[in-house]
Parts: C-alpha cells; structure tokens; sequence
C-alpha cells in the first residue's frame, strides 16, 4: 500500500506511473476526494466531541446551581445526532478508501524499462551455452515417464489435473534439489525456516495477494484462510505488526514449502509436464532491509538465485521486467529464466522483487535505528531461490543423455547418495 502522503504531494508522479503498469489513473482522484471528505469530516467530529465536552461541564454546574439547563442539553442532543451522522459516513468513506488504496500498484522504480509486456523486458546478462544435441532431445516429461520419475494419470486420478506424483528416483531427485538449495542460501546467510502452509486472510492482504488476486488462491470452504501460493506470504509476515532493533536488521529467511495456485487464467498454458502445476514446491528467499540498503540487497538476492543454476551448470540468462509485466506489489524485479530445449527457449525460474515499504504498510513492519529514534517502514524483498519443479525439468532436458538416461550434476551426486545417472530399472 502506498503512503496517502504521497498521493496528495507527488499525485502527477502516481498518476504517470499507475499509468506506465498499463492502468486507468482515475482512481487516484477518487481516493484523493475520500481522503479530503475523510479529513474533512474527522475535523468536524473532533471539534463537536470537544464542544460537547465542555458543554456537558457547564451543564453540571447550572444542575448544581439549580439553573435552567435545558436549552444546552437540547444542543447537546443535536450534537449527539451529528456524531452519530459523521462515524456512520466515516465508517462507509473508510471502508470504501481503504480498498481503493488496496488496488494501488507499487510505484515503479526509475530505472524499470517500458514496455506493454513480457516480450519488452531486456536482458541484463545470459549464462552459458545452450547444449547441442547430436541426438533428438526429448521433453522432460517423456523422460518422467521413461524413466518412471513421476506418474501424471494417477496424480489427475487422485486429484485433478496439473498435479504430480513424483516417484522412485524422482522424488529423490525432488528432495534433493531442496535440500541442495536450503544449504546453499544457508551458507549465504539465509536463516532457514520450516513455515505453515496455510495462513489468515490478513497475511495474503500484508503480502499481497488479496484483495486483488483472489481467484489465484486456493481458499479453505467456510474459512478466511488459504494455501500459500508462496513462502513469501509466511516469511515476510513472520514479523508483521513488529518493530525490529536496530540489530536485528537485516532480516534473511530461506524457506522451502509446497506452494498452491489455481492458475486462473492460465487455460491452455504450458499444460504437459511441470511448468505450470497447482501444487509445486518451491525454495524461497525473503529479506527485510534498511531503505537505503533494498536495492543493493535486490542485486545480490539476484545474485543468490543466479549461482544455484550456475553450481548446476544449466544455462540461464537474467531479464528486467518491463512496466507491462511486472508484479503488481514489485517497485523492481529481475527474472532468471532457464533454458528448456523442449521450448527452444527460456522459461522464468525465478522472480527477485524489491517491493519497498509497499508490503510493510500493509504488515506494519518497522524497525527503529536506535533507541530514541521512531519507527520507519522496512523494505521487503523476495525471490525464488529456486522453484524446485522447473529446475528438476531443466536439469532432466539438459543433462540427458542418448541412451535415455539422465546424467546428476557433480554438486547434487552427494544428495542423492553418490548416484551418477538416472536410468531405468
């Protein structure tokens, strides 16, 4: 959420970049009218409590003084109505602000580029080669199902469709790209965390992901409360409605859990295979930081995501996300993206967002330089570190081999207890 300071000082400068994201400004002068009524009105309650109560002492003194009083407890009465008028209009502007300030974007860095979507975001850096293949490649997903790594069918039979079941050396191989990357960020700095998986509304609100994209989330029937669509949600909440010392500042949490979305939206998309499920698991990476310390923060966490693909010598390349197409919390974000040979292309493995103060607003999330000074907002980040499916399909197109077996990178063989290659039994 963004400061209303800033609405009313800097309004031309969020108008522009509400309208970079693609959007409709109109509703910055909404809110700015809720704001001035809002005001306006808070004013006027103030001044009447105030009369009221030096009224309600001078009607003390004329009753114990045996005085006429009645006129000024006939005022009184009215003054009485007129609070009454003012905190039941306060309480419709106030709801009505409060979600128009809920739709807001982030307000988006300088240095992001312009651009209408994903095909205008630019490439900041690429990391080694795509392999030749002297052989037909195959999709991961056939080598899932040639080497019997996971079974689809019976997932969708249990389930529905876009879920997995990963099997035998597949959920070796799973559990070991998790546990490969947690050592990873801890050696990084990262304080590992075990998190819940389902969460109140309020923490979805803090993050994020409500009100605005509900129809992404799984919601538990009868209750306010989700699936995570990312660890991002319990971490960054971890100390919301907190104020931090100055030294426990910065904040670095890595955590991996399963993530739920819906996809809404996605019908048709990246259907086959592990691109795109409603359960995946994921390594996540979440920092809270000093505002003049965010963006360097956002270049190493960048930096974190990067060396994963790197120790597993899988090429990548790195993309600024333009105005069309980054996240609706994000001031700045980078996506790393994998080369997949099944899509002859890059597929994001990764998004690392700094999202500001925009997430602590919403989490009240503070911390104070000292012990005299006053509270200030945190800057929050977060990024994928990495999502545990997409790199277990990169790693299966780019490592295999024409026999059909899949060679394990050097730095994961100790994971999967010396095993060399995947093949079928």
């Amino acid at each position: 959420m963004l400061d209303i300071k800033v609405l009313r000082n800097d309004t031309e400068t969020v108008k522009k970049k509400v309208a970079q994201r693609g959007l409709e400004p109109v509703l910055i002068d909404d809110i700015l009218q809720l704001d001035k009524e809002r005001r306006a009105l808070i004013a006027e309650t103030e001044e009447l409590k105030s009369r009221r109560n030096k009224v309600s002492q001078e009607i003390a003194v004329k009753k114990k003084n045996k005085e006429d009083a009645e006129d000024v407890i006939k005022e009184m009465r009215d003054v009485g109505e007129r609070i009454k008028e003012i905190d039941e209009r306060l309480n419709t502007i106030q709801s009505d602000y409060h979600d128009k300030m809920s739709r807001i974007p982030n307000l988006i860095h300088d240095d992001v580029p312009e651009g209408k979507d994903d095909s205008e975001n630019v490439e900041i850096r690429r990391t080694g080669e795509p392999r030749s293949f002297d052989f037909e490649p195959k999709a991961h997903w056939d080598i899932l199902e040639d080497l019997e790594l996971a079974d689809f069918d019976r997932a969708a039979k249990v389930s529905g469709a876009r879920f997995v079941y990963h099997t035998g050396d597949g959920a070796r191989l799973e559990r070991a790209l998790m546990n490969f990357m947690l050592d990873v960020h801890n050696k990084n700095g990262y304080r590992e965390m075990m998190t819940p998986q389902i969460v109140r509304a309020e923490a979805m609100y803090a993050t994020g992901q409500l009100p605005k994209f509900g129809e992404d989330l799984f919601k538990i029937e009868d209750e306010e409360m989700y699936t995570i669509p990312t660890s991002e949600v319990t971490l960054t909440n971890f100390h919301k409605d907190e104020t931090l010392a100055a030294d426990q500042v910065p904040v670095k949490f890595t955590a991996q859990t399963a993530c739920f979305r819906s996809e809404a939206g996605s019908a048709g998309r990246d259907t086959r295979g592990l691109i795109r499920l409603h359960q995946f698991n994921k390594v996540e990476m979440v920092r809270l930081e000093r505002p003049e310390d965010s963006w360097a923060a956002l270049e190493e966490m960048t930096e974190h995501a990067e060396n994963i693909l790197n120790l597993l010598d899988i090429p990548h390349r790195t993309v600024l996300l333009c105005t069309g197409d980054i996240g609706f919390g994000s001031s700045k974000t980078y996506d790393v993206e994998v080369w997949l040979p099944s899509y002859n292309d890059y597929k994001e493995i990764s998004s690392i967002s700094n999202m500001t103060d925009f997430q602590a607003r919403r989490g009240n999330i503070k911390f104070k330089r000292d012990k005299d000074s006053r509270p200030e907002l945190l800057h929050t980040l977060n990024g994928s570190g990495l999502a545990v499916g997409r790199t277990m399909a990169a790693l299966l197109e780019n490592y295999q081999n024409e026999d059909g077996s899949v060679t394990v990178p050097e730095v994961l063989q100790p994971y999967m207890g010396g095993q060399e290659k995947l093949e079928r039994l």
